[in-house]
């Protein structure tokens, strides 16, 4: 038999193949999944399905699954003819052909197949993406034969990892946060937890940034007990300051309630804006108290020390009074859990409470 046939031939047997174990495995999954569909209650009896995320192999139109896989199955396929092709001499000829250029009179670019280790370590390619798509996702809404997802994959990793560390959690748990907050081993988990979830806002050093409070220091806007700190944690915050430059009746205003909060913290300031500035200042005392030292019920900072969360120049004083300001910390309950937000709330708590 001709060499060049026996190429065609295993060309075609192996692309049939490859076609067929595509086909299998999707049809597997399709019967699998009409087999668990017979076997679920009618729709009126049924309880509504929980939240889950959605995969990334889960597409909301057939469309996109078929722009995918099939350029892919093609481009498997073509690479492999590509191969096959520049493997094979030319009409089945003896003598090596040139290519037609030469360089230094005697150097000649040479026609040839390319070498067998570099043609299988193609074949070898092309072998380990097919058996890929064919197990793992990657052909459109097709989820693989082994059925693997990335949620699924992570899920199991916390399942195992909070059955190795859950006891030591539940442990701590069972503590006061004053109690633990003196405990160094207790601080040594807390601390590394602290720089994994909570220092890109708060900084390594639990020392803030703009807009980011300090974790550190004893000026607190909604407390810094124990359960507050926690509370915070768990179920996230939301502080909101309203523009204020209209009902202060524009920048002569504010100019003054901006120079006489800065001379709260015993900042120099105008003399005059500073005293026009105070009779204006009722209309902030609903918040930050007529003293100006704030209401951690409200989250409304005190605005007599020198902890400043966006800046303590007259500029910065003047923007935050005419734009107001947004805060959110997001809520850790779902992520964190009460334990390991326990732990943490007693790091943040030790932070402002050295012996």
């Amino acid at each position: 038999m001709d060499i060049s046939i026996f190429e065609s031939l295993r060309t075609v047997v192996l692309l049939i193949a490859f076609l067929a174990i595509v086909i299998w495995a999707w049809r597997k999954k399709r019967k699998g999944a009409f087999d668990e569909a017979a076997r679920l209650p009618l729709e009126e009896d049924r309880p509504p399905p929980p939240p889950r995320n959605i995969e990334m192999n889960e597409f909301v139109s057939e469309y996109w699954t078929w722009y995918i896989s099939i350029p892919t199955i093609l481009g498997i396929i073509g690479c492999y003819v590509l191969v096959l092709w520049m493997s094979t001499k030319k009409g089945g000829e003896e003598e090596v052909k040139t290519m037609g250029h030469v360089w230094d009179g005697t150097l000649e670019e040479l026609d040839n197949p390319l070498p067998n280790w570099w043609r299988w370590m193609f074949y070898i390619s092309l072998i380990f993406g097919a058996v890929y798509l064919v197990l793992y996702p990657g052909l459109g809404s097709f989820s693989g034969v082994l059925n693997w997802t990335s949620t699924g994959q992570y899920d199991e990793e916390v399942q195992v990892a909070n059955q190795k560390y859950g006891p030591i959690f539940a442990r701590y748990a069972a503590q006061d946060i004053e109690v633990i907050s003196k405990d160094p081993g207790a601080l040594a988990i807390g601390q590394r937890m602290f720089i994994n979830y909570c220092s890109t806002c708060h900084g390594s050093d639990a020392g803030g940034g703009p807009g980011f409070p300090s974790l550190s220091d004893n000026s607190w806007l909604y407390g810094g007990t124990p359960q507050a700190i926690k509370t915070s944690i768990l179920n996230g915050r939301k502080g909101a300051m309203p523009p204020m430059g209209a009902a202060l009746g524009g920048d002569e205003g504010i100019a003054q309630v901006a120079a006489y909060v800065a001379s709260l913290s015993g900042r120099e300031a105008d003399p005059d804006l500073v005293a026009a500035g105070k009779a204006k200042f009722a209309i902030c005392a609903g918040c930050h108290m007529p003293d100006g030292k704030g209401n951690q019920a409200l989250g409304a900072p005190n605005l007599t020390d020198d902890a400043w969360l966006y800046g303590a120049s007259l500029g910065t004083i003047k923007k935050t009074i005419a734009d107001g300001r947004n805060g959110v910390m997001p809520a850790h309950q779902d992520f964190l859990g009460e334990d390991k937000s326990h732990l943490i709330a007693a790091y943040i708590y030790s932070l402002s409470n050295k012996p």
